[in-house]
């Protein structure tokens, strides 16, 4: 009888009377060898050192200002309200922008008093409003020297700043901002008289929107 290997093939049952498993065991199956893959390098003498890097760059002559045609990013003006405060012996003139800082509107009339409850009142302000800066108008001569209405408007804008923290406060030049609102006033009709209870906020006004024409101009 020929010998009977177990993987061979055949009847169940007659594998089983001859001792063999009814399933053929699998065969393992066979993978051709891999071959090893060769990267091809470069080989680099170092010996002396690493090779000389050359980092060339060009001279721009700005003394004309910038080269025509070159592309700038626009410049980013600040977002939010802006506060704009004429200082008086006596009264407080106090506007607001919108939040594009495009148009100022006066806003209203703050008492001066000796306790600095003017200033805690701006100071509300400034958080009521969400405001992101104050402008406050510092008085000059026809000249440009400053007396002692710009001393007394310097005093009070580092007052301020003292009482509202990060927001920052910028002077700027009022020469003839009361001048222009009385006028502006009595275009509308306003006269001397009625023009008291207003005439700081609209001074405020004319400070606030001069400034915020000039950063849309520098925009």
């Amino acid at each position: 009888m020929p010998e009977q290997r177990p993987d061979e093939t055949g009847d169940v049952s007659e594998r089983r009377q001859q001792g063999r498993p009814a399933v053929p065991p699998s065969r393992p199956r066979r993978t051709p060898p891999q071959q090893p893959v060769h990267h091809p390098t470069e080989q680099i003498d170092l010996r002396a050192g690493f090779p000389p890097v050359s980092n060339e760059t060009t001279e721009i002559d700005l003394s004309q200002g910038l080269p025509a045609g070159l592309p700038l990013p626009p410049r980013r003006t600040r977002q939010g309200r802006r506060l704009g405060i004429d200082v008086g012996t006596v009264r407080i003139g106090v506007a607001l922008s919108d939040p594009t800082g495009t148009l100022a509107s006066p806003l209203e009339t703050v008492e001066r008093r000796r306790d600095g409850g003017d200033l805690d009142r701006i100071a509300a302000l400034v958080v009521e409003h969400e405001v992101t800066e104050v402008i406050v108008g510092e008085p000059r001569h026809l000249s440009g020297a400053s007396g002692a209405s710009a001393r007394e408007a310097r005093a009070y804008s580092r007052s301020l700043a003292g009482r509202i923290g990060s927001v920052p406060v910028h002077l700027v030049d009022e020469r003839l901002s009361t001048v222009t609102a009385a006028s502006s006033l009595r275009a509308n009709g306003l006269d001397s008289r009625a023009q008291r209870p207003v005439i700081d906020q609209a001074a405020a006004v004319v400070i606030l929107q001069a400034y915020l024409d000039a950063q849309r101009g520098r925009s």
